[in-house]
């Protein structure tokens, strides 16, 4: 579907843009060229070095590629905008009002500011996150656990693009917040365990008094899903698959729940079960609920659940649209939001998937969320 969609923005580009050009045609035919394999340049790359879900390439290539891959989809959007206004000036003014909006300069003028800002959002992308202090009320908190701090690391993605100096910053700036507990909601890592290796490892140096708790994303399930969980425990996380765990303070409790993610189907394996991982949890304890997608928000407030964290939006990408997003996650994307006496906070995310790697006005964030009794 992506490749497809690449391909027609492609044709619209070289149609629209490149071929009007007042350039020699072998120079013309070069930027066809390019236009065409940056729009396949996904293809390309899972045919020749690794794959789509981890391109194994040079950091530098991988960003040269995915700055170009955005400043074609942002060039589309604004020759098509310049093409509107086009045809809505003719219709309402007629042919007087053409000659300005067709002025040779503008397309190639909104290439370049296409690929300024793929450049801005590239460098966003690939900046280590900072903190983002959040407060939920919850309701019937136990008071041992009022003021309660979890760390949210969501959507890592240790690749060859986020590589190991880069994950040991987040560690670093995730430990200097002295966390009472810290979560990982999935999509920790693309590629293999051999692949990876070097990548993940500072990951084994989180710490927190009650420890560090996983789940699964999407990504988990396209490299080597056994070995990356038998890789995660032995850097000292829990992974809950369809589980929960209970954390104590005094009498008090607080249950820990996470699902896996639906994608394992596809693989012959658990699917997300929230019932499975809520059999048997203290029904006096309020439950946090780990799910990499924020879609079930509702279904798991059905269930009681206190609170949700989710990812996998890495807040939209880019805003405007981060609304596209929104309605392919059950309208939610970023940030917290109250779903039925629940609720669910979507994380920015600290990393993002390396084939599309850019953050324009979305900046990633490690979370750090204190909890709070909710007044009566």
């Amino acid at each position: 579907m992506l490749s497809l969609v690449a391909i027609v923005l492609a044709s619209y580009l070289v149609l629209r843009l490149v071929l009007p050009l007042r350039l020699a045609w072998p120079v013309r035919v070069a930027l066809a060229v390019l236009v065409y394999g940056l729009a396949l340049h996904h293809r390309i790359v899972a045919r020749f070095a690794g794959s789509m879900a981890s391109p194994e390439l040079p950091k530098l290539v991988i960003a040269a590629l995915g700055t170009g891959f955005v400043a074609l989809l942002l060039t589309a959007l604004l020759v098509a905008l310049l093409d509107v206004a086009t045809l809505a000036a003719w219709a309402l003014r007629g042919r007087t009002a053409l000659p300005g909006l067709r002025a040779p300069w503008l397309r190639p003028d909104a290439a370049a500011l296409a690929l300024g800002l793929s450049m801005y959002g590239t460098w966003q992308a690939m900046a280590v996150p900072k903190v983002r202090q959040v407060e939920i009320a919850i309701a019937d908190l136990p008071p041992a656990f009022d003021g309660y701090r979890v760390l949210q690391l969501t959507d890592i993605h240790a690749s060859r693009l986020l590589t190991g100096d880069w994950v040991a910053e987040v560690v670093a700036r995730a430990n200097a917040q002295r966390p009472d507990l810290i979560v990982i909601t999935g999509d920790l890592v693309d590629g293999s365990v051999d692949a990876r290796a070097d990548d993940v490892r500072p990951l084994a140096a989180l710490q927190a008094p009650d420890g560090v708790i996983a789940i699964t994303g999407n990504h988990e399930y396209y490299g080597q899903y056994r070995e990356w969980m038998d890789a995660f425990a032995a850097m000292g996380m829990q992974v809950l698959e369809n589980a929960h765990l209970r954390i104590a303070r005094g009498d008090a409790a607080l249950t820990v729940a996470g699902v896996t993610d639906p994608v394992a189907a596809r693989y012959g394996l658990p699917v997300p079960d929230a019932g499975a991982a809520l059999a048997g949890a203290d029904p006096d304890a309020p439950v946090l609920l780990l799910d990499h997608r924020p879609g079930e928000a509702h279904a798991h407030a059905a269930r009681g659940v206190a609170l949700q964290l989710s990812g996998h939006t890495h807040g939209g990408h880019i805003v405007g649209m981060d609304r596209l997003v929104a309605r392919a996650n059950g309208g939610f994307v970023s940030g917290l939001y109250p779903v039925d006496g629940m609720q669910l906070y979507v994380g920015n995310g600290a990393g993002l998937w390396p084939g599309f790697a850019t953050r324009i006005g979305v900046p990633s964030e490690i979370a750090l969320i204190t909890l709070r009794r909710a007044a009566d």
